[in-house]
């Protein structure tokens, strides 16, 4: 694989997680750090051929006016992550993917994300038709320039308020036909629209609309693309998947389960406003009643406090009957660096969607459910199960 150039083209490119992602496959490539916390670096894996690190160029949308020093440097400063020799090594690769970088679109996606644009660029595209064509423009170039084998679009940006879906999204010759009209869809979606049009895989790690549309569905298959999401799976819904099920197993009632999330970064920023917020509620509160079969008194909040930085805290209560209508509790606190979570997350995905699209899949990569909350196409949330799923397809794949 030592030949392959590949390119891994983020949405939020300067963001935490990509940002972290981006430093983490500097490092990877220098072979500065392990592969903790890798998926993918699993023995269940080995047998696969999946892209070195050092096979990997970066390139990406953003709508700031930062850079992956300045973003990294500021993830080190504020939330004391990262040793900063490892920061140093990095810089050179870190600078030239910087000028991979573009400006993004926020077309759709809501008031609040569109406050964060510090780009002019970002506001001169004026409908969904000439965003589609702006992004494929880069998309394109990038390829050219690096001489690229391969690119996946990973959508790590900010959550978008939840869209409704109508008549327009329900076919490829519906949505082509309305890409005029101003609000046809969010801007996740039209990098998902871009992508797979141009036959590169899409990945939401986001729980925004991105390709989990009909028409979008529909493009992916006409292309023979791939796609797969959404909305990463790292921290407080990780633990519900895994703890859900030992309730289930033992035949121990839920009676209700609390948890509370608080967290300081810019996407904290973002789901401070109510709408983009029942974006993120809605996909973390959906796994226990999947799991146990039934539904629990549930609640979910996500608060925004600004001195914890990148640092996630979520303190979960759960109060459950047991053996003679005796009713106990379990209560549990994650502690997590959100992005230092999510961005191994992001690699192993990517890694695997391209080996995918090389075997020739096509459609819902169902496989990945593991790695997501809302994991489309599949209605399975137990985490064991999930991963199962996963280690029998590297095997079945590994065999052949």
């Amino acid at each position: 694989m030592s030949q392959r150039r590949v390119g891994l083209w983020l949405v939020g490119a300067w963001g935490g997680v990509a940002s972290t992602a981006a430093l983490g496959v500097a490092a990877l490539s220098k072979k500065l750090i392990d592969t903790t916390s890798l998926v993918s670096a699993n023995t269940a894996f080995a047998g696969l051929d999946l892209d070195a690190f050092d096979a990997f160029v970066i390139g990406g949308h953003d709508i700031r006016k930062t850079s992956y020093r300045d973003a990294v440097r500021e993830l080190h400063q504020r939330s004391n992550v990262f040793e900063q020799s490892v920061i140093d090594a990095c810089e050179p690769a870190l600078d030239e993917w910087n000028q991979n970088v573009r400006p993004g679109t926020v077309l759709g996606a809501g008031p609040t994300i569109g406050k964060l644009v510090e780009l002019p660029e970002v506001n001169r595209v004026a409908s969904p038709r000439q965003a589609v064509a702006r992004i494929q423009q880069d998309l394109r170039e990038f390829k050219d320039k690096h001489r690229l084998d391969q690119i996946v679009v990973v959508n790590a940006s900010s959550t978008e308020p939840p869209f409704p879906l109508d008549d327009r999204h329900a076919s490829v010759a519906k949505f082509q036909a309305a890409l005029d009209q101003p609000n046809l869809v969010p801007a996740s979606a039209l990098y998902a629209w871009s992508a797979l049009d141009l036959g590169f895989p899409y990945v939401n790690f986001t729980p925004s609309l991105g390709s989990s549309f009909p028409a979008a569905l529909e493009l992916c298959e006409l292309r023979k693309n791939c796609t797969t999401g959404k909305d990463g799976k790292t921290g407080e819904t990780l633990m519900k998947t895994v703890l859900a099920p030992m309730f289930k197993h033992r035949h121990l009632e839920i009676l209700s389960w609390v948890g509370h999330n608080i967290f300081g970064n810019r996407d904290g920023l973002v789901l401070d406003d109510p709408v983009n917020k029942s974006s993120k509620i809605e996909t973390k509160d959906q796994v226990i009643s999947s799991i146990v079969g039934y539904k629990p008194n549930t609640l979910v909040t996500i608060e925004y406090i600004p001195s914890l930085d990148d640092w996630k805290t979520a303190w979960n209560h759960i109060h459950f009957r047991g053996f003679l209508n005796t009713k106990m509790i379990l209560q549990f606190i994650w502690q997590g660096c959100d992005s230092l979570l999510a961005a191994p997350l992001l690699l192993d995905i990517a890694r695997l969607t391209l080996f995918a699209q090389r075997r020739g899949e096509t459609g819902m990569l169902k496989q990945m459910a593991c790695f997501f909350k809302s994991p489309m196409g599949v209605d399975e949330h137990d985490f064991f199960v999930q991963y199962a799923a996963l280690e029998a397809y590297a095997a079945k794949c590994a065999a052949k």
